[in-house]
């Protein structure tokens, strides 16, 4: 019997992961089945691009992983059950269960309304394809009205900078403002601050800073100070959360729902059970917990195929850098800020600005689609072996 290797999650960690061990590992003794909801690759550092408006490429994942022997199971997952190894799923058919010998728990996050009345209700987000499509009907039937129209960002974190910078540059017609909880950029350095405040005055955006929003309703969203702000379209972008089904699974997990890993990605309660992306909480080189991000999905997921690669096929685990050095930032498509940041995650005083930003964050996109749609490039001819017979392997990985 096969190595059974199940990848949960096709975005950046998860598609990553599964090519890369597919690329590693001989097909004769192991076997890869990924399960993700959407047929599609999501290039979610561009939803809000999608929402403005925009065509962004998205990969049939099919295609992705066509030729490579990776098994696709289209299904939402439901359910870990890490006593019995298995994982249960839910499709049009039916659902059922998958068995694993190996686990990759790569399931992302997912927009948080943190506990804000009316956000679920009547707040769009861009933190997955078919919100940030539902936001574009919106937009685009303000625009049909040729009335305009109001729309008002919640949440000045990266995210939220670059939903209204787009919507504004791409939705000229529009009336956008960005709500800030404290002052604009806080986390920016002092020259990468004023670039943004530029960029916000040059697109037409209202700041609205230290404020703090209470409730969302259809037409408006109230603050804490009693102020009512008109909106159309409410873009909530004020956090992210990660899925339960890790907590409710009996995983270790951190007060949010990251399962807790080792330095390999490896849970620290389960040992044939690795985590990569946003569900993984992870430190890095600093001492600190590595932020959600697409940085920290590529990091955690190369740490993950490392170990997983050394510990079927009896080789040292190469420990691979888990850092975050810097902040991309789009603003529009002409402008944007690369912000670098130190050891403590603080600013540094130094940034780029402008176009030469835009085209960084521009390549990053560019090269992170590439990687992701051709998992298997420069594939060798020979793979590795597994070291052991799977049963040997599997009860060394629960030793």
């Amino acid at each position: 019997m096969k190595h059974r290797i199940v990848v949960l999650g096709a975005g950046y960690a998860g598609a990553y992961v599964a090519g890369n061990l597919a690329r590693r590992l001989s097909p004769k003794d192991t076997e890869i089945t990924v399960v993700n909801a959407e047929p599609d690759f999501v290039q979610r550092l561009r939803l809000h691009q999608l929402a403005a408006g925009q065509d962004i490429e998205a990969p049939k994942l099919a295609d992705v992983f066509a030729g490579t022997g990776i098994r696709l199971r289209l299904a939402r997952v439901t359910a870990v059950d890490p006593g019995r190894q298995v994982v249960a799923v839910a499709d049009p058919d039916g659902g059922g269960e998958l068995g694993y010998d190996t686990l990759v728990y790569a399931l992302g996050s997912h927009g948080d309304d943190c506990g804000v009345p009316g956000v679920a209700e009547h707040a769009f987000d861009v933190a997955a394809r078919p919100s940030a499509l539902r936001l574009r009907e919106r937009l685009d039937s303000l625009g049909r009205r040729g009335e305009g129209g109001n729309v008002l960002v919640v949440g000045d974190g990266l995210t939220g900078i670059e939903s209204a910078t787009e919507l504004a540059e791409s939705r000229p017609g529009l009336s956008v403002a960005l709500v800030a909880r404290g002052e604009l950029g806080a986390r920016l350095s002092a020259g990468a601050r004023s670039h943004l405040r530029q960029a916000c005055d040059r697109l037409g955006i209202t700041v609205l800073e230290h404020t703090s929003v209470e409730a969302v309703e259809a037409t408006r969203v109230l603050c804490a100070d009693g102020t009512a702000l008109a909106s159309d379209a409410t873009v909530w972008t004020a956090g992210f959360a990660v899925n339960p089904i890790a907590a409710t699974s009996g995983l270790e997990v951190t007060e949010n729902g990251q399962i807790i890993v080792d330095r390999t990605m490896r849970s620290v309660s389960h040992p044939n059970v690795y985590a990569a992306g946003d569900s993984a909480y992870a430190i890095g080189e600093n001492g600190r917990p590595l932020p959600m991000s697409c940085a920290s999905a590529g990091y955690t997921g190369i740490q993950a195929i490392e170990a997983i690669v050394g510990l079927l096929t009896g080789r040292k685990i190469a420990n691979t850098k888990l850092i975050y050095s810097y902040n991309h930032i789009s603003l529009g498509r002409r402008d944007g800020i690369l912000q670098m940041v130190d050891d403590e995650a603080q600013a540094k005083p130094k940034y780029v600005g402008g176009r030469k930003a835009a085209r960084v964050k521009a390549g990053i996109l560019k090269m992170s689609l590439w990687a992701t749609s051709h998992p298997t490039y420069g594939m060798p001819k020979r793979k590795r072996r597994l070291a052991a017979a799977p049963d040997a392997i599997a009860e060394k990985v629960l030793a």
